[in-house]
């Protein structure tokens, strides 16, 4: 798992089978210390409730697929959890 913010979304007209009415959300993936990580990727929402500016927690590849409703569609990453607080530990 990767935390990561919501930038944007991405609008699709036509999607595969088994991604119908899930969003797809530009999420730009975090350091520890929330700065900026490599480039931005889009992840299927799949807890249904992230929007934009929210910390999220993404995951990838066959992980990615498994968090929707209909398993194995074709995705790279999803949003699986929506991040209350980060704290630093002592």
């Amino acid at each position: 798992m990767q935390l990561g913010r919501v930038v944007g979304t991405v609008v699709a007209t036509i999607k595969t089978p088994g991604l119908e009415g899930i969003k797809l959300l530009i999420v730009q993936p975090l350091h520890r210390d929330l700065t900026e990580k490599g480039r931005p990727v889009v992840a299927a929402d799949g807890v249904h409730m992230a929007g934009p500016g929210e910390l999220v927690y993404i995951v990838g590849s066959r992980e990615a697929a498994q968090a929707l409703p209909e398993p194995f569609v074709p995705v790279d990453h999803a949003i699986v959890g929506i991040v209350d607080a980060v704290e630093e530990l002592s």
